[in-house]
């Protein structure tokens, strides 16, 4: 177990971090995931406004490209600086260099496996839509994010509409798929974000169980951790600490907990950072008072952490919090992304 002294991790947030360029070519109104290439550039996957931004540390603007390409901007991951984005909208990974190049993809836009999902025909869930899929199939049907190995093996997190995480080899063959549709160990509701650690064992965020899942590179189960609240994504940095993002729990329907059900009280979003033995280093936000205040969070749904153990929390602020009117837009809008160094 971890000491005492262990314990004591501690961040500060560093304000107004990103300096976003005025005119509509540039605007956005999320920021669905980030990551850091290896000169420490910030690459923000960013959502109505459907592109990736990037910024030096400071968070000068650089550069973007990417513009028309995505239907729904969901994961990014940076590996060997090649980029990984995910698309949910269009089931697939597309694949660039730093300057946004087109590489490959996996999958094929709109071509998704049969799972049963029909999130959009019209009926209402009793718990949260992800009970719409019927059962786990091979890849895709709304993946979300992907890890890479050293090796260059990709592991994706197929979790909108499937419930399943699929290995590929280096050179996009296909190795292995497991998960099934429930919440027992193992099984899945919405697989979310998905990380290695330092042993390069799978960590998974099982969001709508309220769960961490970890296996070894195989698929076989090693660790379940449940202080969870509705895990978004995962990230490792060199020293072995695990950041999740967690995302707010508002009491409406379909926003409930295929384990815990519905909540008495407002579930506000958080981060928490784990030591590699599950112990807690650092947790903060879960303020539903003051949940727009500058480090507190909304809606936090992507994670990196750079060289220097800078971490970047991307939110989802704007459509989780503004556009579904659970407030204002106003109260949102400088909530894209946060910056956070540690100190101690």
């Amino acid at each position: 177990m971890a000491t005492e002294e262990m314990q004591k991790v501690r961040f500060e947030l560093v304000p107004d971090w990103e300096k976003c360029p005025h005119g509509a070519e540039y605007e956005h109104l999320d920021v669905a995931d980030v990551a850091c290439d290896s000169r420490d550039r910030v690459y923000l996957h960013t959502r109505r406004g459907d592109r990736v931004m990037v910024y030096d540390e400071d968070g000068n603007f650089i550069k973007k490209w990417g513009d028309g390409v995505f239907s729904m901007a969901h994961g990014i991951a940076i590996h060997e600086d090649i980029v990984y984005c995910t698309d949910n909208a269009d089931s697939v990974i597309r694949v660039f260099d730093l300057d946004g190049n087109f590489q490959w993809m996996l999958g094929e836009p709109k071509q998704v496996s049969d799972t049963g999902y029909g999130a959009g025909d019209g009926r209402k869930p009793e718990i949260h839509h992800n009970e719409f899929v019927e059962l786990a199939a091979g890849p895709f049907n709304g993946c979300c994010n992907v890890a890479i190995a050293r090796n260059g093996d990709i592991f994706v997190a197929d979790g909108y509409g499937n419930a399943r995480i699929h290995h590929f080899d280096k050179d996009r063959t296909l190795i292995n798929s497991w998960g099934e549709v429930g919440t027992g160990p193992g099984q899945f509701h919405l697989p979310h974000g998905i990380a290695l650690d330092n042993d390069e064992n799978v960590i998974v965020c099982d969001r709508e169980n309220d769960r961490i899942q970890i296996f070894d590179r195989a698929g076989n189960l090693l660790h379940i951790w449940t202080d969870i609240l509705r895990p978004t994504d995962v990230t490792v940095g060199k020293d072995g600490l695990i950041y999740v993002s967690e995302l707010w729990r508002p009491l409406e329907p379909g926003q409930g907990s295929f384990v815990h059900g519905y909540a008495e009280h407002d579930l506000p979003g958080r981060l928490t950072v784990f030591h590699p033995d599950g112990t807690i280093a650092a947790r903060w936000g879960a303020d539903s008072e003051n949940r727009a205040a500058p480090g507190n969070f909304i809606a936090p749904h992507g994670l990196a952490v750079d060289s220097k153990g800078i971490l970047y929390v991307a939110e989802v602020c704007c459509t989780f919090g503004g556009l579904l009117g659970r407030m204002r837009m106003e109260d949102c809008l400088n909530h894209q992304i946060q910056k956070f160094r540690r100190v101690g």
